[in-house]
């Protein structure tokens, strides 16, 4: 099993502009699977959290939870209902994929107690086919919850903001250009994206 430690040597290894960063921020964290009875509610989490600032996110699904009864599962999102949703501060759109998942869950067709068996690739496909959940949604689940080492979000503004930073890029790389550089990092892409927003909060926390 690869260690932290070597995760960290690898990187800056593979890509010089990350030494500085490594210094800094140590090693990168550990990842290990969440228990399967934590997805569902870390999936609705990270609905919350598209498009938003992290403390804003926080502040609003706290309230989510708080509208399911402090116990975030299918069935407590559903008898929740939408208007319920949103007034706890989301949006129609993430209400309603909320409660798509909910049902698709309740139905069987997402099924999280397999995924640790299936690809990130297969999960993806099976959760993108709810409406409102899109790829970064599922990668941050796939990072987070799964413990997932190679996944590469290069969608999410945050990781290309610190990769151009660390580069010392004078515009934000595309999404295009990041994705072909991802390869260079295989086995230990979702440590570069930590690394990446690490790198955010040491430039804001210097100004």
């Amino acid at each position: 099993m690869t260690t932290s430690a070597e995760r960290a040597l690898a990187i800056v290894a593979a890509d010089s502009a990350f030494a500085s960063i490594v210094a800094h921020s140590g090693r990168p964290p550990a990842r290990r699977a969440s228990p399967v009875s934590a997805r569902f509610a870390d999936v609705m989490s990270a609905i919350t959290s598209q498009l938003l600032a992290t403390s804003a996110a926080s502040t609003i699904h706290a309230r989510v939870v708080e509208a399911c009864g402090r116990d975030v599962t299918p069935q407590s999102v559903l008898r929740a209902g939408e208007e319920r949703l949103k007034t706890a501060g989301l949006n129609r759109a993430k209400a309603n994929a909320m409660i798509a998942l909910a049902t698709a869950v309740e139905h069987g067709d997402v099924n999280f107690d397999r995924h640790s068996r299936l690809s990130n690739d297969d999960i993806v496909s099976e959760l993108v086919r709810i409406k409102g959940i899109g790829p970064w949604t599922v990668q941050m689940y796939l990072m987070h919850t799964l413990g997932r080492h190679d996944v590469w979000p290069v969608g999410d503004y945050g990781v290309r903001m610190g990769w151009s930073l660390l580069h010392q890029l004078d515009e934000t790389i595309s999404e295009r250009a990041l994705r072909e550089h991802g390869t260079r990092f295989t086995g230990n892409q979702s440590s570069v994206a930590w690394y990446c927003w690490q790198e955010v909060h040491r430039v804001r926390a210097a100004k």
